[in-house]
């Protein structure tokens, strides 16, 4: 998928490559298209266990991980694989069930989560604006995603991300830290 792109395999070639019997491929997924969901969620929720993990380190070293550690898993699972799961979650209100129309919702609640620990923990302050936070966050992880997609792979996630996290991080939180950066 990552080489040729999703259109371009078939089960057979997803089952030869793994080593594994079609009928195994079929014990796990109902078609294709479902390698795609579960691609889109099982690395991401070890980020945020990953996160949370992460005891005594400052919320911006956090979401710097966090955001690194996302566009290494898109990255690593191939533009291809990016453009699909796009394609199949673009109109949430038209997704099959066999498509992952909950995954914008998934990453929200995710980051949600990060930043409410935070305030619980004393790394933010109580009136931080955590649903406007998380929302431009998200939104540039997912921007990040579609300029790579549309720019056929010349613009690198991972390097932009590092640019966002030294940039943008600290200015968007400095004002919701619990203590002094």
């Amino acid at each position: 998928m990552r080489t040729n792109g999703f259109d371009a395999i078939n089960v057979e070639d997803i089952t030869r490559k793994a080593g594994v019997a079609k009928g195994t491929f079929y014990t796990y997924f109902k078609r294709k298209e479902d390698i795609v969901l579960d691609i889109s969620r099982v690395p991401f929720s070890e980020i945020a266990e990953e996160v949370q993990k992460m005891q005594g380190v400052e919320i911006i070293e956090k979401l710097t991980h966090y955001f690194h550690r996302f566009m290494e898993c898109v990255e690593s699972a191939g533009i291809h694989i990016c453009r699909q799961w796009t394609k199949d979650v673009l109109d949430p209100g038209n997704v099959p069930d066999n498509k992952d129309g909950q995954k914008w919702n998934y990453d929200v609640n995710m980051l949600k989560e990060i930043l409410n620990n935070a305030v619980k923990n004393g790394e933010l302050k109580a009136d931080t604006p955590i649903e406007l936070l998380t929302h431009i966050i998200i939104s540039e992880l997912y921007g990040m995603m579609t300029c790579w997609c549309m720019s056929d792979g010349k613009f690198e996630p991972l390097d932009w991300t590092e640019k966002f996290c030294k940039i943008q991080l600290e200015a968007i939180f400095k004002p919701y830290i619990g203590g002094n950066l």
